[in-house]
């Protein structure tokens, strides 16, 4: 994820809150709800993808799916059983691409409508259509894509946290080392950080118990139930033990 995507701040207000706001929507909960729509862009689009679209069509449409979503206030229609909001968005985007079927074959047949242009997101925004496994269906896509969006959700947490208390060095140098994006050691860390190599390895299990905490406020905002936090993490952590698995053959 880009630096700059990574340091945006995310919202507090949870998913519960943001269904509760009712009719019309809050400025408050429609900000919250914009800045989830964003955070998990990638899953939808993924999805979208591997739907049997084309990369332009699927660029074009999730654009198109999240601004009904925030237009209309689709968030008005969750039900109990899309109290997750990964549950609302894979429902709602499903339906959206039904919806669209149907117009495309009205609009074949001459009864097609405007269509209301939408403002293009930056081309940093859109995010390369990565090959996956001939195996994968767009459903699995999207839960991986969702895994892997709250990881980065939360990293970005933890690091606007140690921005925040001046520790902005020490991320930058250990925050790899919580996902494996270095070769450093230890000692090199140690080295670069002027530290003692002890010193660093307590700094990065406090990271990483720090991490945990912003990756279960991550998913807090994502669940109608705080008590749907634990069993939310267990699955993504099933889904991000399963990416991790060789494929048969490999």
């Amino acid at each position: 994820m880009p630096p700059d995507a990574r340091r945006r701040r995310f919202p507090t207000t949870r998913w519960s809150q943001i269904i509760a706001a009712g009719t019309p929507a809050s400025p408050a909960s429609r900000a919250a709800l914009a800045s989830l729509c964003e955070t998990y862009w990638s899953p939808v689009h993924d999805f979208v993808r591997h739907s049997a679209r084309s990369a332009d069509d699927a660029q074009d449409l999730t654009q198109a799916f999240f601004a009904q979503v925030l237009e209309r206030g689709d968030f008005r229609h969750a039900r109990p059983e899309r109290g997750r909001f990964r549950t609302f968005l894979l429902t709602a985007v499903r339906h959206f691409l039904a919806n669209q079927a149907e117009h495309d074959r009205a609009a074949k047949r001459g009864g097609g409508q405007a269509h209301l242009p939408i403002e293009p997101a930056s081309p940093d925004e859109w995010q390369a259509f990565a090959p996956v496994a001939s195996t994968a269906t767009p459903e699995t896509i999207f839960e991986e894509r969702w895994a892997f969006a709250s990881l980065d959700a939360a990293m970005a947490r933890l690091e606007s946290e140690y921005q925040r208390t001046g520790r902005q060095r020490l991320f930058d140098q250990l925050g790899p080392c919580l996902t494996g994006d270095t070769d450093a050691s230890y000692a090199d860390c140690a080295k670069a950080l002027a530290m003692t190599e002890g010193a660093v390895r307590v700094a990065v299990h406090r990271m990483r118990q720090h991490f945990g905490r912003c990756l279960r406020e991550t998913l807090a905002e994502t669940v109608d139930d705080p008590a749907d936090v634990d069993s939310e993490l267990d699955y993504l952590l099933k889904v991000v033990s399963r990416c991790r698995q060789p494929a048969a053959g490999v």
